[in-house]
């Protein structure tokens, strides 16, 4: 199995061997596959597979990422929302106003809004079907804005978290 620079899976042919000798019941019906000829059983799989055969791309990873936001499934409520506004609005003293004003800044220069009402989805539709999610790990728990969408429980004003920790440059 290959994971490239995109995120992107790709099963090998001992891959596919493995899963359905391991339990053919859970073979994906939709993947990639990187040097497997499928011309021989292809008229068997056809029905209940969806094989394509994985290829480099010749594009930057900010710019298949930017292709894949488009393809996002997300209510038009979420991504005509105004995040910024939301997040302030969440603000209940001066400090926490400086605070997300930093941060929204920092999100806005990576161009990372659609990203923040996305996770806003995501965190009202966990809570709205009872799904339990972490209570915060690693770099972001210093975001206060994620702190205020409710992707984490760590109160980054609290406890004094920079959010010089949190989407620095590598």
């Amino acid at each position: 199995m290959i994971l490239d620079v995109y995120g992107r899976v790709a099963l090998e042919e001992d891959d596919i061997i493995d899963i359905m000798m391991t339990d053919p019941a859970v073979m994906p019906t939709q993947a990639m596959v990187k040097d497997v000829d499928l011309s021989a059983i292809s008229d068997i799989i056809d029905d209940i597979y969806d094989f394509q055969q994985y290829h480099k791309l010749d594009i930057t990873v900010p710019e298949f990422d930017a292709q894949n936001q488009v393809n996002w499934l997300m209510p038009n409520e979420y991504k005509d929302m105004d995040i910024a506004k939301w997040i302030l609005e969440q603000c209940k003293t001066e400090p926490e106003l400086q605070r997300v004003g930093e941060e929204l800044l920092i999100f806005q220069e990576r161009d990372l809004f659609d990203l923040l009402k996305y996770l806003k989805y995501l965190v009202d539709t966990m809570r709205a079907n009872g799904v339990i999610w972490g209570v915060g790990r690693g770099s972001s728990v210093a975001s206060y804005v994620l702190y205020l969408i409710g992707i984490h429980r760590v109160d980054s004003m609290y406890y004094n978290l920079s959010i010089g920790e949190f989407l620095r440059d590598k």
